[in-house]
């Protein structure tokens, strides 16, 4: 369901093996100098690592918070996080910025296949 007028038109997808991370974006996360776009880098890294998996789907979580970003700041936080992971040689997906997504997954069994972080 689309939730912003400016959100581009979406087509489902389906992947497996993936790592997927659900980021709220706060307004002090995108002001100049802040490091949350160097920590959530930073942490996505190490998880794909030990997962040794380069294969990352962003999914923008941010209508769940209290205080969160502009949509074109946060969307923009989520595309510099995107092409700096493709940089390295990462494949990123990024689900459709302004939709509530209808998700099925199944997460493994693992102490590693749950973790929240707040940056």
């Amino acid at each position: 369901m689309k939730t912003l007028d400016s959100a581009v038109d979406a087509e489902a997808g389906n992947y497996a093996d993936v790592i997927v991370a659900f980021i709220h974006i706060e307004p002090e996360d995108i002001e100049e100098g802040n490091s949350a776009e160097k920590k959530l880098l930073k942490n996505l890294k190490w998880l794909a690592k030990k997962w040794q998996n380069k294969h990352i789907i962003l999914h923008s979580f941010t209508h769940l918070g209290e205080d969160k970003a502009e949509p074109e700041q946060a969307s923009a936080l989520l595309g510099r996080v995107e092409e700096r992971l493709k940089a390295v040689d990462y494949q990123v997906t990024q689900t459709p910025y302004g939709y509530f997504l209808e998700l099925d997954m199944q997460a493994k069994g693992h102490p590693l296949a749950r973790i929240y972080k707040e940056l």
